[in-house]
């Protein structure tokens, strides 16, 4: 921002600004009714958060405010907590002390009352009637402890959690997200009424109920839903997603804005709400809300939840954040984008607002507008600020049908997901399966749930992989000293009476019995079967010696293969276990006469092996700069590396003997 342009800029986030402004609206308002509060609520979040992420965000593109998954976690912990309390209705909602004698009530916006009778010495509980009132409490507790949880993930720079959360896993679990967006916006298209439903298998239960009950159907409801939602569908793709008229546009037509106009419009004069009874937003506050501490005491009931929360959104917001800032060439910092969303959710959540996190439709908006920095997002907060003050109580008539014909069309983004399953089958099975999981997890047993199960598949694969990687052997480029996959490359050949073997991953606890198995395989030397083989001949031998016979004598089993050489270039780092294995593996085959041998160790191989007290029972000289130096070792027995003799005392090597000048360096020098 000290290098910003009035000249060069502003303009351009004006623009951006007042398009992705005119977008929060509608969004703000349909997303807020998604989390189960009041639409109003909704507005907040398009507000308070896009003000804080200005001043901390590294981002100059994305778009904060409400985002759908996000929108229906917080709605599910809403709709459980309310669920709890009707069952518990001793549950304090607040617990605040004053100084001072009772005072009464703090205006709550969407018309509701949130209770904040104090005295200095009684604990005052929100009425169990106010239903709003007490999942906005659950809504602002989940919201708070979201930014706490995001703040110490950015203290503790944490970010590199989202590693774990792979581009299939999120959009397998984005698009079951979706589904139950899609659910829960039934009801309000068809004007119906429907059971609440939470936990495993909901999206059945809640299936059951919408074909038991679609007799009951409010037809004017359901004619406004399907106008609506084929309005702004044939908008946004014959106009604003038309490649021939979009770079036409300096804004995309604001149909979802427009549709929300004409539905309060035709409400308000057509009495719908009185008579067709369709649903209506209802009471709408003016202003800004009065500041109010979350009720702290439910934070112990949303723990889990809100970790859920903090990590998705991070992920979604972090992964937009670096596409826009790779196409248009800068860098953003991870862990102060942490800091900014942890901001955001803890100042909003005394503001009577939800989790936020980054918008992919409104972000891509955003930078088609030609947004050029964070101002756009000052403009566009200042527009939503306008409607708090002024305009909120104008859309009190607004049908609640079309808002879910908004959030229904939205989601088309998330359903063309599906189309990822085709390519991911072509490129990786592994990563088609983590989809599938993440996909499965989420729409059958639900939101939470589904984040675990996919993030659980996801590490076994992982560990599978790394447990059971890939291994092959090795031969020789023609006139090179390149050593290459056999399987692979025609030309490379083996050398007789040496086996060349590379194991693609680390040798630790988890696959160091694999890497003994394959070993075994590959080579088509197992040690231990040979040597009880070779220890039944010499027992035969002897037993034909004694008896003065000399037939068989000849017959003690033996190998063609004289020497091993293994590839460690792979090798990241070696535990302990792995250490005993390699011991282990070198003693096998040094009891049949097969030598192995180690090249391309690195620096922090070669000091495990060192700490680990490999040299104790291993020949020294058996580690090797590169593949070639090892096969000219055996090839050619009488080169040895400069000033390491066999004659020299069998002290334990350093790791500073080892520094890129260790054994076998100086051999292909030599030759």
């Amino acid at each position: 921002m000290r290098k910003y342009s009035l000249k060069k800029d502003f303009f351009s986030d004006l623009i951006a600004g007042l398009t992705v402004g005119i977008m929060h609206i509608p969004q703000g308002m349909a997303y807020g009714l998604l989390a189960q509060l009041p639409p109003i609520h909704g507005l907040y979040v398009s507000f308070f958060p896009v003000l804080i992420y200005f001043f901390f965000g590294t981002s100059k593109h994305v778009s904060v405010g409400t985002f759908a998954v996000v929108c229906l976690m917080v709605g599910a912990v809403v709709d459980k907590g309310y669920s709890q309390y009707r069952s518990h209705e001793n549950v304090d909602l607040v617990t605040n002390t004053s100084t001072t004698t009772t005072t009464t009530t703090t205006l709550m916006t969407s018309g509701t009352l949130f209770t904040n009778a104090m005295n200095s010495s009684t604990t005052m509980s929100t009425p169990s009637t106010d239903a709003d009132t007490i999942k906005l409490g659950f809504a602002m507790a989940v919201t708070f402890l979201v930014g706490c949880i995001q703040l110490l993930m950015g203290v503790f720079r944490l970010g590199f959690v989202t590693t774990f959360l792979s581009d299939p896993l999120v959009s397998g679990f984005t698009t079951g997200a979706a589904c139950h967006v899609f659910t829960s916006q039934i009801k309000h298209i068809f004007g119906i009424q429907m059971g609440r439903y939470s936990g495993p298998f909901k999206l059945i239960y809640s299936y059951i109920d919408v074909f038991s009950n679609i007799s009951q159907t409010n037809l004017v409801t359901f004619g406004m839903s399907a106008v609506s939602v084929l309005i702004i569908a044939l908008v946004k793709e014959l106009i604003n997603n038309n490649p021939k008229i979009k770079p036409k546009l300096k804004m995309p037509v604001p149909i979802e804005l427009v549709m929300v106009i004409l539905g309060t419009v035709i409400s308000y004069f057509l009495k719908l709400n009185d008579s067709h009874h369709v649903r209506i937003v209802g009471k709408i506050a003016t202003g800004i809300p009065t500041p109010l501490p979350p009720p702290f005491s439910l934070l112990r009931e949303v723990v889990t939840d809100a970790i859920a929360i903090a990590i998705v959104a991070f992920a979604i917001n972090v992964s937009m954040c670096k596409i826009l800032a790779k196409k248009h060439d800068y860098e953003i910092d991870p862990n102060q984008e942490l800091l900014a969303y942890a901001f955001c959710n803890i100042f909003s959540s005394f503001f009577s607002a939800f989790c936020s996190a980054v918008s992919l439709s409104r972000s891509l908006v955003q930078e088609n507008a030609g947004a050029r920095t964070q101002v756009t997002g000052l403009v566009s907060s200042i527009l939503i600020l306008i409607v708090l003050l002024v305009v909120g109580p104008l859309f009190e008539t607004l049908p609640n049908c079309v808002l879910a014909a908004i959030i229904i069309v939205a989601l088309k983004g998330m359903f063309k997901q599906f189309t990822e399953l085709r390519r991911l089958w072509g490129i990786s099975k592994i990563d088609f399966a983590i989809w599938l999981v993440a996909f499965l997890g989420t729409a059958l047993l639900d939101v939470d749930y589904g984040l675990g199960v996919g993030v659980g598949f996801s590490l076994i694969t992982v560990l599978g992989r790394s447990s059971r990687p890939y291994s092959c052997l090795l031969g020789q480029m023609p006139n090179t000293d390149i050593y290459r996959d056999i399987s692979v490359y025609r030309s490379a050949s083996e050398i007789p009476g040496i086996k060349i073997f590379r194991f693609d991953s680390s040798l630790y606890f988890a696959n160091c019995e694999n890497f003994r198995s394959r070993l075994y395989e590959l080579t088509g030397v197992n040690p231990r079967k040979l040597k009880k083989k070779q220890q039944k001949a010499e027992k035969k031998k002897k037993k034909m010696v004694e008896s003065g016979s000399a037939n068989g004598l000849h017959d003690i089993p033996s190998t063609t293969v004289k020497a091993i050489i293994i590839d460690c270039s792979s090798w990241s780092y070696l535990d302990s276990v792995g250490v005993k294995v390699l011991s282990q593996v070198i003693s096998e085959y040094d009891a049949v006469d097969v030598r192995v041998l180690l090249a391309h160790c690195k620096a922090g191989i070669r000091e495990m092996l060192v700490k680990a007290g490999f040299y104790n029972n291993a020949d020294r000289y058996c580690l090797f700069v590169t593949i070639h130096d090892a096969v000219l070792s055996f090839v050619h027995p009488t080169f040895r590396p400069l000033g390491l003799v066999r004659e020299e005392k069998k002290s334990e090597p350093t790791t500073s003997q080892f520094e890129d000048g260790q054994p076998g360096q100086q051999l292909t020098e030599s030759v």
